[in-house]
């Protein structure tokens, strides 16, 4: 349990880090453009989302005395950590071969990682046919995932006092923690996976696959309530620092701090909704989550500037509302999954497995789609990056009216009415017993 917990925390770690400081850093510490990072973005997303069809295909074929996942994960553990470590490094040159180094190496970091997760996230259906073995497998795994994506928090709240310098630190660190805990997770699991069961290749095409997933209504229903939400959710995840320094004002020492109650709430919203839904129904639970995330995006958008130097008591209604935030989107992580296995159970086939697979590749195609139109909102309203002259995780610079509305709608009206949408894609679900129905009318 303790080596399989290991295996995503690399990841997580890695995973919680990119998703609200890379933006951050491609237009403070690297000087880009906005929607050159916004591109930049959405090119390492698109391949993230595109390599994971063709690395499991090859994770399925290989044959070695480890077993077809290890030998994955031994060989990328290594560049995944130098990847991770190289994407904080601001080359010299100008915005051409800024751009350049890190479209390169957005490539080679999802690559590595994808080499490292995929196989790793399959090891718990092989190690054991025991379902109770594989739900504490799965327990290992995220527990390890949240806590390594707090620990990168904190990591960045610590390091990120000295603009470039503080990112490349970061970098060193969290690809060090990677590419450790892959090899002790490999190491671990050695024994255990000698055993492992062999995977079964799908030889179905992948356009017959995408056929056969979007003929059932309810896994369609399914994938839109799912991909609205992670879009309002990785566009706030994104904005959440810019909107912190450059909205509300927050001091740059204390604004990557801020985002830690984010993480923290989002734990604990789990909890919440898992309970209630066992008693309400899950869209009955939406419903509550989903009124919640509203309410704070709303305020998000209205909340006013802080004053200069704000003190405990002017910052707690901010944190306040950023865990507010993160208890209603709680609900994009928890929601979607639970009903997916009512829509696996409406194909005859019961292929969890292909479901799974374009669940994942929806989402990752959706999280470039937010990190491009975010970008791109960003220049056309006349945000002004630092140029590289950045202290701390993100300078603060007087920006343009229309490029501080852009950002407040960024972090409140755009994902609130993409979360409404939401519910209205999941009204006439079949809640409760709805596993139960073999078909999918």
């Amino acid at each position: 349990m303790l080596a399989y917990g290991l295996g995503d925390a690399g990841t997580g770690l890695a995973a919680t880090q990119l998703g609200f400081y890379l933006f951050p850093f491609f237009i403070c510490a690297a000087g880009l453009p906005a929607f050159i990072a916004g591109s930049l973005l959405t090119v390492s997303k698109v391949w993230d989302a595109l390599n994971d069809p063709l690395i499991g295909w090859l994770s399925d074929h290989t044959n070695s005395r480890w077993g077809p996942r290890l030998p994955w994960m031994l060989t990328a553990a290594l560049p995944l950590g130098i990847s991770l470590a190289a994407i904080w490094w601001v080359p010299p040159g100008d915005t051409v071969q800024r751009t350049t180094y890190y479209a390169v190496m957005a490539v080679l970091l999802m690559t590595a990682y994808t080499s490292v997760n995929l196989p790793y996230a399959a090891l718990s259906t092989e190690l054991t046919p025991d379902t109770a073995l594989r739900t504490r497998l799965n327990a290992a795994r995220f527990s390890g995932s949240i806590l390594a994506g707090l620990s990168g928090l904190i990591v960045a709240s610590v390091v990120l006092t000295d603009g470039g310098g503080g990112y490349l630190a970061m970098g060193r660190i969290t690809g060090s923690i990677a590419a450790a805990t892959t090899l002790l997770c490999c190491w671990g699991l050695a024994p255990y996976a000698k055993r492992a069961q062999r995977p079964v290749p799908n030889n179905e095409a992948p356009m017959q696959q995408l056929k056969r997933v979007l003929a059932n209504p309810r896994f369609r229903k399914v994938l839109g309530l799912y991909l609205l939400l992670w879009f309002g959710l990785q566009l706030m995840q994104v904005v959440a620092l810019i909107w912190l320094v450059q909205v509300v004002h927050v001091p740059a020492n204390l604004s990557t701090w801020i985002l830690l109650p984010f993480q923290i709430a989002a734990l604990l919203g789990l909890q919440l909704w898992s309970n209630l839904s066992n008693r309400i129904g899950r869209v009955g639970t939406l419903r509550w989550g989903a009124g919640l995330w509203i309410s704070a995006c709303l305020l998000s958008m209205l909340f006013p500037p802080l004053a200069a130097d704000p003190g405990l008591l002017q910052l707690l209604p901010l944190i306040g509302l950023i865990a507010l935030v993160g208890v209603g989107a709680a609900t994009a992580y928890l929601i979607p999954w639970s009903l997916l296995p009512d829509a696996i159970d409406a194909d005859p086939g019961k292929p969890a497995g292909l479901y799974t697979a374009w669940m994942i590749f929806g989402q990752k195609l959706i999280i470039g789609l937010t990190m491009s139109v975010f970008g791109s909102l960003l220049s056309l309203t006349g945000y002004i990056s630092s140029q590289g002259d950045c202290s701390g995780a993100l300078s603060f610079i007087e920006q343009p009216d229309s490029a501080l509305l852009a950002i407040r709608l960024c972090m409140g009206l755009i994902p609130a009415i993409l979360v409404l949408i939401g519910l209205v894609v999941m009204r006439g679900w079949p809640d409760r017993g709805a596993h139960l129905q073999a078909s999918a009318g």
